[in-house]
């Protein structure tokens, strides 16, 4: 599958004002901070099509991409990283609240898609976040992130520790040189 084009759709703080949209979705989840933005715009292959920014705590809505491709089109929604965020904790709470009712009631949700920071030992609020899934009965899979900052074999360490712990699937990503973009969207398309 490749991609022919992508178009950043709509952000929305909540499900309730989030368009329906008959297309498998994939729900990005992470630390802030963590290179989802930079995913996006690496697997679309245009720089601009998601805000990046090294402030963690920059996307505070749902930003929602469809992604028409060689197969089939499909919607990204990115959602606000979870941990360090320079929020009130107010703040934290509603965006909490508001990513639990998006995640248990969008009908279209194909996956969730949960980052890991390649360069750092897995962090108490990624173990909490995959608990959280597993218990909703949530189907998800890990982008391990940033790999091109780790050695091939330190990638190859940090892929099994994460599928021991979470024992799920683990893909690794590169967003500075594009390694693994085809297969990771050979495995989305197999989920759609």
């Amino acid at each position: 599958m490749k991609i022919k084009k992508a178009n950043f759709l709509q952000s929305s703080p909540n499900l309730k004002l989030c368009p329906q949209i008959d297309l498998s979705e994939f729900a990005l989840l992470g630390r802030s901070n963590v290179g989802k933005s930079s995913f996006i715009n690496t697997l679309c292959n245009n720089k601009n099509l998601a805000k990046t920014s090294n402030t963690p705590g920059k996307t505070r809505l749902i930003n929602l991409f469809e992604i028409q491709t060689t197969a089939k089109p499909f919607i990204i929604a990115d959602l606000p990283g979870y941990g360090f965020a320079k929020v009130s904790k107010a703040e934290q709470a509603q965006w909490q609240k508001n990513l639990e009712e998006y995640l248990l009631k969008r009908d279209n949700l194909a996956s969730c898609v949960q980052f890991i920071d390649a360069r750092h030992e897995i962090q108490k609020n990624d173990f909490q976040m995959h608990e959280w899934l597993k218990v909703n009965s949530l189907k998800s899979f890990v982008i391990l992130s940033k790999c091109d900052y780790i050695s091939r074999n330190e990638i190859s360490n940090k892929i099994f520790a994460v599928k021991k712990y979470f024992n799920t699937d683990v893909l690794p990503f590169s967003a500075k040189n594009r390694f693994y973009v085809d297969d990771v969207l050979n495995y989305l398309e197999r989920l759609m």
